[in-house]
């Protein structure tokens, strides 16, 4: 239904010869598995899923992040089912481990980087910007669930930042409208100064960086499949899941099918990007 919705199912690409990296905090044990369980269900290739512990394995399972990470890696081969998988996982949540994941994945072959994840802005986050500024690569992170305010790192001005939508579809699957999220978080940094990419949007948004940059469905309730053997809240198996956590590796996908023929005309591309067009 998301593929027909968004124009997907018209898109010849499906990343072959790129790299999508997942960075996300402690993992899921039965990741390779979930996955192998998700493909077969909605008849997808097998994916070529490599999994890269940067600064260490972490010593415990969280279930949220396990249920996160399913939802990542299962969307970005859902919509990019050629491509490889780099999963970096973090061996806790602190920054530092956090950017040594992205840091691997940069230097490990991935064209692009997804995050779904942040926090609160902090005074020094700008000096974190080099992580997400290499040749070729192109960095995403979600932009949070709690409405109003802005987080990092999709703030950061070198990374685009993935708000959320209400999706509206018939039953066929047909795209029929969207509107924004209301937990979709958004808004001006306290820190990073207007990109020159946003200085069209000056007269709205000031002198700081604004985000999201673009969107994806995110709302609960008409949300995602994920499959994840890793309980969460003592249930296991299929869950319906949102957030703007699943725009970021979805777009991540999208970024791949772009990368593929990027050298190539991409009038095949049209109904896709119409949708987004800002």
């Amino acid at each position: 239904q998301i593929r027909n919705a968004y124009g997907l199912n018209q898109v010849s690409a499906t990343g072959v010869g790129q790299t999508i990296a997942i960075v996300d905090a402690y993992g899921s044990p039965t990741m390779q598995n979930d996955l192998s369980s998700f493909s077969s269900k909605f008849g997808l290739s097998q994916s070529n899923l490599t999994i890269a512990y940067p600064t260490g394995k972490p010593n415990k399972t969280d279930s949220g992040w396990a249920l996160e990470t399913a939802m990542d890696v299962e969307w970005a081969h859902a919509i990019a089912p050629s491509a490889k998988i780099l999963l970096c996982v973090a061996k806790s949540t602190s920054t530092g481990d956090l950017v040594a994941a992205i840091d691997y994945a940069s230097a490990h072959g991935a064209q692009v980087v997804s995050n779904s994840w942040g926090g609160s802005e902090f005074s020094g986050e700008k000096s974190y910007d080099s992580h997400f500024q290499h040749s070729g690569v192109v960095y995403l992170a979600s932009s949070g669930d709690s409405g109003s305010g802005v987080e990092w790192p999709s703030v950061s001005s070198n990374v685009l930042s993935v708000g959320g939508t209400t999706l509206n579809i018939d039953s066929n699957g047909t795209y029929q409208s969207e509107t924004g999220w209301s937990g979709s978080g958004g808004g001006t940094s306290s820190y990073e100064l207007i990109p020159s990419y946003q200085n069209s949007l000056a007269s709205i948004i000031g002198s700081y960086r604004g985000n999201p940059d673009i969107s994806w469905d995110a709302d609960p309730n008409t949300g995602a499949t994920v499959y994840s053997t890793t309980k969460y809240d003592n249930q296991s198996g299929w869950f319906q899941v949102g957030g703007t956590s699943l725009g970021s590796p979805s777009w991540a996908g999208l970024v791949a099918l772009f990368d593929q023929n990027r050298s190539s005309a991409l009038s095949s591309f049209d109904t896709v990007s119409d949708l987004y067009k800002v």
